[in-house]
């Protein structure tokens, strides 16, 4: 007998509850084939008298409905296909939404996509007030939209514009934000949630009045005012997207029509346009994206081995990446965390750091004020190794000097236990190099972070050759509790990010020199979908910072990594970039009271940079050559890390770039692209370029095989 996923209870007071629980899944997702069990179920409802109200729960312990099943849509040969899944939902929807008693959602835990949509079918919702229980439609991270009649019902509990707001970016409502927006009826502790939404149920359907200020209210309740409201969304996807993703819009006019026109015209615009999404290439390379990284979480990095659990870990350095570091290690993975720096200020610094954060997440009502000193309770600091006996892993985050990494394996292994991970932060300098003072050399590894570290994605680790297994899959884990993706990659200078890194930086600046406008090289790649142009980037990172990793690159992987000149020219001239208020763009009129981790305000380039490059901006170029030669080179060094086993698949090569530089996810990342484009066709370019601008540009053997041969470096 096949298990259900719908089961159906009756309670003496009239009563009925219906539980969702997915047979052997540790979360309840959607699937097409449990529409005839849902309609059974509520068939069975309406010819029964003696039920006044229905609640609808999940029988899993830490989730509502998590949303759809979405391998369902690779199954989907056309976009009519993919419509007739929303037509479906829809009508599911419906049916609960038309019964006549009413129906409450008791939410725990996550309700995300479909499951979202389900509930808002029913008449109310009660949440809990747990912290993992939210509420969002996610589903323009995949490249698609709400299927299921969200983007009609969600702006009628909403509003409009809060409804644009979760809907467009995909942003998730902890439960007392979504009593304030109007989206949930009460919010309880779990131990109670059953019985109110049982009371709820008894007391009939629940009144819905969006919860809007009078600004609100004077823009969404007439024609004029929504046209306002529509305009302005329209031009702030445009100007968010560059064009590059179509659900945004898609999401805009199903809403403008559900609206304008009225429920029946607007489901018939979504059923029809998430049919059309389905099949987009970008919502394929989304969705390959987030079965990648699905993936991923299964892995420990060391195949059969299981890790270690830390209990207690400390950081090396308060400066901005330490303090980072520090950060997520207490906040996301809840693990006890001691500050070691040579001085009082930098270990200030830290819990500053870690505080301003905190405090942003309590001032927005994301956090309790109480959770807040807890978490900053389990920070710890000292000047000496005071408290380091029992820490299970150390994260180095000192400069990249190799003498004082050095001398840091030495501290470590003193005053640690001998089991104790050291983990170093480093951009570019080989593992092995660091680990050869290392008395227990498996034990030392590279965790590399990217900055800002609270809310970079991707985490490299690196393993040399004398690493443990053991080592590797503790430190994946500990990685993975910290909120990060974690790839494993090969020893090696640069590692793999910022190899591909580096040559796109060393094009850019190359561009520069020969008199490209800075502006202009910035735009081109951020119309081609970076997230920050690249000259943007080297004053994020810093000057120095790129001064002083390039001969690390250059000495190790060979000339092909020799940067321009500009470095020295910049620094002599005392331009470090962002952190120095001084470099490619202008800083001088910042406010006086700015912090640095706060987003810069738009500023335009420092002319004078010219004068002190010693070139003057002609802009002979076109965009399209701008962004090839700046590519070229980071696809190139993609595919020599490849070959080179630095990374293990194209697949972590793809999330690497994407979390660790912002290589435009619709694309799938620099393999999923040169597939697109065809080994062919990247490796003429790379001649051409070769044949003018020098040996650089030589296409990696790989590349030049794959171009002999017509494969590809993914065979789906």
């Amino acid at each position: 007998m096949t298990a259900t996923t719908f089961t159906l209870e009756r309670r003496e007071d009239g009563i009925a509850i219906i539980c969702m629980d997915v047979p052997g899944e540790t979360m309840n997702t959607l699937k097409a084939a449990f529409a005839e069990e849902i309609r059974a179920i509520l068939d069975d409802v309406r010819h029964d008298s003696a039920i006044k109200g229905l609640v609808l729960t999940s029988g899993k312990e830490g989730s509502f409905i998590a949303g759809a099943d979405i391998t369902m849509l690779d199954q989907c040969q056309t976009s009519q296909d993919a419509e007739a899944l929303a037509k479906a939902g829809h009508a599911i929807c419906a049916e609960i939404e038309a019964l006549k008693m009413p129906v409450i959602a008791a939410i725990h835990g996550p309700c995300l996509g479909g499951g979202l949509e389900l509930a808002m079918a029913c008449h109310g919702r009660v949440a809990t007030d747990w912290d993992k229980t939210a509420l969002g439609l996610p589903e323009v991270q995949l490249g698609l939209l709400p299927g299921s009649g969200g983007t009609q019902r969600l702006p009628r509990l909403v509003g409009i514009q809060k409804a644009l707001d979760m809907m467009l970016t995909g942003k998730q409502l902890r439960a007392k934000q979504a009593l304030k927006a109007g989206l949930v009826d009460d919010v309880v502790p779990k131990s109670v949630l059953l019985e109110v939404a049982i009371e709820l149920a008894k007391k009939g359907k629940p009144a819905h009045d969006p919860k809007k200020s009078i600004k609100d209210k004077l823009l969404e309740d007439n024609g004029v005012g929504r046209n306002i409201v529509f305009d302005q969304a329209h031009k702030a996807v445009v100007k968010k997207t560059g064009g590059h993703y179509p659900a945004p819009l898609k999401i805009l006019e199903c809403v403008r029509i559900g609206m304008t026109d009225g429920m029946a015209a607007g489901l018939a615009v979504e059923a029809k346009n998430f049919g059309e999404l389905v099949k987009t290439p970008e919502s394929k390379q989304l969705r390959g994206l987030f079965f990648a990284t699905t993936q991923m979480k299964k892995e420990t990095g060391a195949e059969g081995v299981k890790p270690q659990k830390v209990t207690k870990a400390a950081v090396l350095g308060g400066g901005l990446m330490g303090g980072g570091i520090a950060n997520v290690t207490v906040t996301k993975a809840g693990i006890p965390t001691r500050i070691k720096d040579i001085s009082e200020q930098g270990i200030s610094h830290a819990y500053k750091y870690s505080y301003d954060l905190l405090m942003k997440k309590v001032k927005r009502r994301h956090l309790r004020k109480s959770e807040a000193q807890k978490q900053m309770m389990m920070l710890s600091g000292d000047t000496q190794y005071r408290g380091f006996h029992d820490v299970d892993l150390v994260v180095e985050a000192v400069f990249e000097d190799l003498d004082l990494k050095h001398q840091m394996v030495k501290d470590v292994e003193k005053y640690c236990h001998p089991e104790t991970i050291f983990a170093s932060n480093t951009s570019s300098l080989p593992i092995g190099q660091i680990a050869a003072a290392a008395a227990r050399p498996e034990n030392v590894i590279g965790l590399h972070y990217f900055s800002p570290v609270d809310k970079m994605p991707l985490a490299e680790i690196i393993a040399h050759d004398k690493t443990s297994p053991q080592t590797i899959a503790t430190t994946v884990a500990f990685a993975r509790r910290q909120g990060k993706t974690p790839i494993v990659v090969k020893d090696g200078a640069g590692f793999y990010v910022n190899r591909i890194l580096g040559l796109y930086m060393n094009e850019a600046a190359f561009l520069v020199m020969e008199g490209e406008p800075v502006e202009k090289l910035d735009k081109a790649l951020t119309g081609f979908g970076m997230p920050v142009g690249p000259i943007t980037l080297l004053d994020e990172v810093g000057i120095d910072v790129g001064a002083k990793i390039a001969p690390i690159l250059e000495k190790e992987l060979g000339s092909r990594f020799q940067a321009p000149q500009a470095f020295d020219k910049l620094l002599a001239d005392g331009r470090k970039g962002k952190k120095s208020l001084k470099g490619f763009y202008l800083y001088k009129d910042l406010p006086k009271s700015w912090n640095p981790l706060k987003k810069l305000p738009k500023k335009p380039v420092d002319e004078s940079v010219y004068g002190v490059l010693g070139v003057s901006p002609s802009g002979r170029l076109d965009s399209t050559t701008l962004v090839e030669r700046t590519l070229m080179q980071m696809l190139n060094e993609a595919a020599r890390c490849l070959d080179e086993g630095i990374i293990q698949s194209a697949r972590d090569g793809d999330i690497g770039a994407i979390f660790g530089i912002g290589f435009p996810p619709f694309l799938g990342g620099p393999f999923r692209y040169m597939d697109k484009l065809g080994a062919k066709a990247v490796v003429a370019k790379l001649k051409t370029f070769e044949g003018q601008y020098g040996e650089r540009f030589a296409p990696s053997p790989l590349l030049v095989k794959m171009a002999e041969e017509g494969t590809r470096f993914y065979q789906d």
